[in-house]
């Protein structure tokens, strides 16, 4: 292939260690050492992390789970653009400022669906196996390019902006790619199976309906516990799902399967765990109560989790 998700892999670390040398090299930031430490760390992860063994990186993330809890991941003062400044730079660029953000969609579609099976010199254009990973890295290197020419500023500037929303987001930026193995964990430590045996000792499975409701709240529970409706799925629907909604009451897979993922969704509008949702954008708008989205949200998983539990009744 000519163009891997390995690239983008190591831009994101070249970005990271960038930020990690801003850090270090700002002698006024609060917390400089341990912040810079943890992001040097995550950004050795996406640089040399495949040749690393499990050991080390193992010992790296403990590190910096020990530096996010007590707390030594903080912010450094920015200097922002005046409001003045801002509005009157808004004001010149109008509707123009949505055209990066517009381009990274557009982009990714383009490379997804044209360029899926392109080749050159018979070699792939794109990664076969991460093709939509990879346009999605394509269109985001086309906004920067726009936006520096729109705003008529330097990558530099990219690159302070970049320091400044990493610190803003904070440990929190690492959840995503935590929460993603935790799902294997459990399913490789056989919580499945476990999951089943509790609930077909304890909770009587004879009623449909019974069957139906710990099935939809125990996706929707676990999902609050692991911040992944993903990691959820594999331990709810090889506990619960197959063997009893299928095996016994004969519910259709597919249905069972999607409206399961649903309650799945329905559990992360409520978790600080699904932290690239719930987290990030209070982080990003400067929010006073770090859980004013999951409180405007938790109204419509209830009713939700509601109306998963009458469909997937009436329906399988």
């Amino acid at each position: 292939m000519i163009i891997s998700i390995e690239y983008f892999y190591w831009l994101a670390g070249v970005l990271l260690l960038i930020t990690a040398g801003m850090i270090l090299s700002d002698r006024s930031h609060p917390k400089r050492w341990t912040s810079g430490i943890f992001w040097t760390i995550f950004a050795l992860v996406f640089l040399i992390g495949d040749r690393l063994s499990p050991f080390v990186i193992g010992v790296g993330v403990l590190i910096m789970a020990v530096i996010a809890g007590i707390g030594g991941v903080g912010r450094g003062a920015h200097a922002e653009l005046h409001v003045k400044a801002a509005r009157a730079s808004a004001g010149r660029l109008g509707h123009t400022l949505f055209i990066p953000a517009l381009s990274i969609p557009l982009v990714t579609v383009i490379g997804s669906v044209l360029l899926k099976h392109v080749e050159i010199g018979g070699v792939p254009l794109l990664d076969p196996k991460n093709t939509t990973f990879v346009s999605l890295g394509l269109g985001c290197i086309v906004a920067l390019v726009l936006a520096c020419l729109l705003t008529r500023d330097s990558p530099v500037q990219a690159l302070r902006e970049s320091r400044r929303l990493t610190e803003a987001l904070g440990w929190t930026m690492v959840l995503p790619q935590m929460l993603a193995m935790l799902g294997l964990l459990f399913n490789d430590a056989g919580v499945g199976n476990a999951v089943a045996h509790v609930t077909t000792a304890s909770i009587n499975m004879d009623f449909r309906l019974v069957a139906v409701v710990v099935y939809v709240l125990g996706m929707a529970l676990f999902t609050v516990i692991m911040g992944n409706g993903f990691a959820a799925f594999p331990v709810m629907t090889g506990g619960v799902g197959i063997p009893v909604l299928v095996g016994m009451y004969g519910a259709n897979p597919a249905l069972m399967a999607a409206i399961g993922m649903f309650s799945g969704y329905c559990g992360t509008l409520m978790t600080p765990m699904a932290a690239n949702y719930n987290i990030v954008p209070v982080a990003l708008l400067d929010l006073p109560d770090k859980y004013a989205v999951i409180k405007a949200q938790i109204p419509t998983a209830l009713m939700m989790l509601v109306v998963n539990i009458v469909l997937l009744y009436g329906l399988m």
